[in-house]
């Protein structure tokens, strides 16, 4: 059965919003961030809100947007037998877990301010990432 797979799908949906928020407030198309706390602008000000010249959010929205489009196709009834798409599901969803765990911890040791938005994206991709490992487990 291919539940992972939508289910990752749906968590995906929901990294994207995220993500996207914070890409757009990055790029200035939205004002201040909807925090209830100054703690997402001192993030998003920091220096570690871009990655290479990048926001780092639109690294997020394309790595939500590549797990949705795995999950989606991987849920396909050709392809529900075949276990490369939670293969691939696992190790992405593992780099991405991997990233956010180092970005949440500058969050914590070094820019001394949390972001809801990012806790918001670590908790799905820490989400995905579990639900990646165990349908791998089932051997899907």
């Amino acid at each position: 059965m291919s539940l992972h797979r939508q289910a990752v799908a749906v968590l995906a949906l929901v990294g994207i919003a995220i993500a996207t928020y914070l890409w757009l407030h990055a790029i200035g198309v939205v004002g201040a961030l909807k925090c209830g706390t100054g703690g997402c602008e001192i993030v998003q000000a920091s220096s570690y809100a871009r990655l290479f010249g990048i926001p780092v959010a639109f690294y997020g929205v394309v790595g939500y947007v590549t797990l949705f489009g795995i999950s989606i196709v991987g849920s396909q009834p050709a392809m529900v037998s075949r276990a490369w798409p939670t293969r691939l599901l696992l190790v992405l969803s593992g780099a991405g877990f991997l990233f956010t765990m180092y970005l949440t911890s500058l969050e914590a040791f070094v820019i001394h301010a949390w972001c809801r938005w990012c806790l918001a994206s670590a908790a799905v991709i820490t989400a995905i990432f579990v639900t990646s490992l165990a349908g791998s487990l089932r051997k899907s």
